[in-house]
């Protein structure tokens, strides 16, 4: 499934964060988008999950014009076709590892505990569900945060800085983990990052500017 994107524009006020964004990104491609702090790579992300609005423009996943859904209609969408790898991890503190992890699938009424040890191997997890997420490191939290993202088998991921508070190993692991999985089931990967380790990996880098996107 491809992801397009037209002429995206963004705007707080009578700031415009970017505008005249437009790129394409096809089914088992990796995408990195790079730019300065600031320059809205993280808002851009969102606003490809339809976790956020934009001004102009227009986002079309597959045949799904994003921006024509409305709230329910897009949580459904993005339950369904989208794995979000957040900064922040963003796990449930009251929920252990294999219940965050396993979270997609029962929200599509489609628990699989097989699946869900599956990407805890997978990730490096393995014998770890029954935890909660105080117990763990900032670096598994991460590899739970991916293992979540990617157990649904999306046809698009999104990751905002999954390496950025990683050390250079773990950072590696998790990237061989994001590129051995996504192409494995042909989904796109649109990478926003300051590593230049992890851009590299990248089929293409692109340059987020407020006036658009460019090569890197």
């Amino acid at each position: 499934m491809t992801l397009h994107i037209e002429g995206l524009a963004k705007r707080y006020g009578d700031a415009t964060v970017f505008a005249e964004v437009s790129l394409t990104v096809a089914a088992g491609e990796f995408v990195a988008i790079v730019g300065e702090s600031g320059v809205g790579k993280s808002t851009l992300l969102n606003c490809m999950a339809g976790l956020d609005t934009w001004d102009a423009g227009r986002i079309v996943h597959d045949a799904t014009d994003i921006g024509a859904l409305d709230a329910e209609a897009c949580a459904i969408w993005r339950r369904s076709q989208v794995g979000f790898v957040f900064q922040a991890f963003h796990v449930l503190p009251h929920l252990d590892v294999a219940q965050n992890v396993g979270l997609p699938l029962m929200l599509l009424g489609r628990r699989d505990e097989a699946r869900v040890a599956r990407m805890l191997e997978v990730v490096g997890l393995a014998g770890l569900g029954a935890r909660l997420p105080q117990q763990l490191s900032g670096g598994q939290l991460q590899r739970v945060a991916i293992a979540r993202a990617l157990v649904h088998r999306p046809a698009l991921l999104l990751a905002d800085e999954p390496t950025g508070n990683l050390d250079p190993t773990t950072a590696a692991k998790v990237m061989d983990v994001l590129l051995a999985q996504t192409r494995e089931h042909g989904a796109s990967l649109v990478l926003v990052t300051h590593s230049e380790a992890a851009a590299a990996r990248a089929d293409r880098v692109l340059h987020l500017t407020s006036q658009g996107i460019v090569r890197a």
